[in-house]
């Protein structure tokens, strides 16, 4: 197909906007123009007519018309497709099709029959695609502007907080000047003052940090934040990415909210954690006698529900710090999670095995006149589970898109804690999202952000416990591709021992004195995810 040009046009013939998409004059456009209604004929249905040149495919728009030009080779079921999409646009971009109203709107109308058609060929674009290139909206730059203003808005509590100290400095010196017996200091010019003077301006500090989106959950938590960065001309990808990523930032009593489907820079963390991270777990101090028990987790969920695999992998390390407290025995506490014959341990080859079932499992050396090493970190026993058992699952993760019928998908997650033993730290939940679209969040607990490097709406849950054991998130987002959501990823730290590990007691192997000790369980996400 061709498409000579596409016009709006009176009643009359009389030429209101009109594009060419190829070499024609301005006069032989008015001509065919002035001459299409009194082609059009009385009492029919056609949306076609056709000359000894050209073809006019029409549609009436109250008082006025929109006409395609076509050559008459041209297919006309295509023709009469692009005409309706010209006729969709018109009617998005203007209130109501009268001359007055489409030449207000000829810029943005020009541009949209552009991006339909291309040198007289239709382009395989719908009106959706046609309103977001008109749009030509800049997340980053949106961003940009939400910084601006938390800066603004960082800046007075900044003041604020400053007017309040010097106040507070000020009744000081009062204070202090009344109770040497009501006189007052000589200043340096030999004036009488009751307090130093301080200096009447405040210069606003170069760096001031936005404010983020605060979480109805109380949290003393500051992880890392998403930091946008404005549109650079001529900046390489990465260099872009790194920019949009770091920073710290701060809450504000006052946060200044956000545009509808744009989030306030946030709380960030990152699923690939180093090994060791602990996070927000407090510190154990260790004593002569130290245990440290890890363990890594690698669950794979199905969205539908049910579990796909399960592994467990953990070990206990023993320091020793003083000769004297080398020759001992640690009891450990009995299980509290049937593992089964799944769960398997192994011990050092210097470490005696475990009993029969059903009596005390302990660590002590197979030759009890030996000791172990002092100063020296020893991997004294380790364990595996692998399995399909639900039941098992630290942390149930529930995601619902919905489809709606304007193009856009409505996404419910939730999660809850399964095990009351555990106390989940820094829980990171990573949902992805359609190419182009970014979320509206109606609801949430915790706090979120949007990750610029993998296009994924990150939520963050500083502390999951047996008493705040669940929470939900709800925002809608363009796209209705369910399967866009997944994988959803989520990584946390939790203090205590899936397999129910722990050290209760430790004696002296000869004379039988019990010893005091210090114990840091740690339990891990390796890899974590609902697909």
């Amino acid at each position: 197909m061709v498409v000579l040009a596409a016009s709006i046009c009176t009643k009359g013939g009389k030429a209101v906007i009109s594009r060419q998409f190829r070499d024609m004059a301005r006069m032989r456009i008015e001509s065919l123009l002035a001459s299409f209604p009194k082609l059009i004929p009385i009492g029919t249905q056609h949306t076609t007519v056709e000359t000894s040149d050209v073809r006019y495919v029409y549609q009436p728009l109250e008082d006025l018309y929109i006409v395609l030009i076509t050559n008459k080779a041209s297919n006309i079921l295509q023709d009469i497709d692009t005409l309706h999409l010209f006729a969709r646009i018109v009617s998005d971009l203007c209130r109501s099709a009268d001359e007055r109203e489409i030449l207000k709107n000829s810029f943005e109308l020009l541009g949209a029959f552009d991006e339909v058609v291309s040198l007289g060929y239709k382009e395989g674009v719908n009106l959706m695609q046609v309103r977001s290139i008109l749009e030509m909206e800049s997340h980053e730059e949106k961003i940009q502007e939400i910084i601006a203003r938390n800066k603004e808005a960082e800046a007075k509590e900044e003041l604020k907080r400053r007017a309040k100290q010097l106040e507070m400095q000020r009744r000081e010196q009062q204070r202090r000047a009344q109770g040497g017996g009501g006189g007052s200091y000589m200043g340096m010019g030999g004036g009488v003052t009751g307090y130093s003077p301080v200096p009447q301006r405040f210069d606003v500090p170069e760096t001031v940090t936005p404010a983020r989106n605060s979480s109805p959950a109380p949290s003393s938590l500051r992880p890392p934040a998403f930091k946008g960065s404005g549109m650079k001309l001529g900046a390489k990808k990465k260099d872009q990415l790194a920019d949009a990523l770091g920073g710290e930032i701060h809450e504000s009593e006052s946060p200044v909210p956000s545009a509808p489907g744009t989030p306030l820079p946030s709380a960030q963390a990152d699923l690939a954690r180093p090994k060791g991270y602990r996070g927000s777990i407090p510190p154990v101090t260790p004593d002569s006698i130290h245990i440290a028990i890890k363990e890594q987790i690698s669950a794979s969920l199905m969205r539908e529900g049910g579990l796909t695999s399960l592994e467990l992998k953990g070990d206990m390390n023993l320091t020793v710090a003083e000769a004297s407290r080398a020759k001992i025995k640690l009891t450990l506490a009995p299980a509290t999670t049937d593992f089964g014959a799944d769960l398997q341990f192994k011990q050092h080859p210097n470490v005696a095995k475990f009993g029969e079932p059903g009596t005390d499992r302990t660590i002590a050396l197979k030759d009890p006149s030996k000791s172990f090493p002092v100063n020296r970190a020893l991997e004294v026993l380790r364990w595996r589970y692998t399995g399909r058992d639900e039941s098992l699952v630290p942390l149930s993760i529930n995601c619902w898109p919905t489809p709606s019928n304007d193009g856009t998908c409505d996404v419910n997650i939730e999660y809850e804690l399964e095990n009351d033993v555990l106390s989940l730290h820094d829980v990171l939940i990573s949902i992805p999202l359609p190419a182009g679209s970014y979320p509206t969040v109606s609801s949430h607990s915790g706090t979120w952000t949007l990750n610029a490097s993998t296009h994924s709406l990150d939520w963050s849950i500083p502390l999951v416990t047996a008493d705040e054991r669940s929470g939900s998130l709800e925002f809608s987002v363009g796209g209705d591709d369910v399967d866009a959501f997944f994988p959803v990823k989520v990584a946390f730290v939790a203090e205590g021992s899936m397999a129910g590990v722990q050290v209760v007691s430790a004696h002296h192997a000869g004379t039988g004195a019990e010893e005091t000790f210090s114990q840091d369980t740690i339990l891990s996400s390796e890899e974590y995810i609902v697909a």
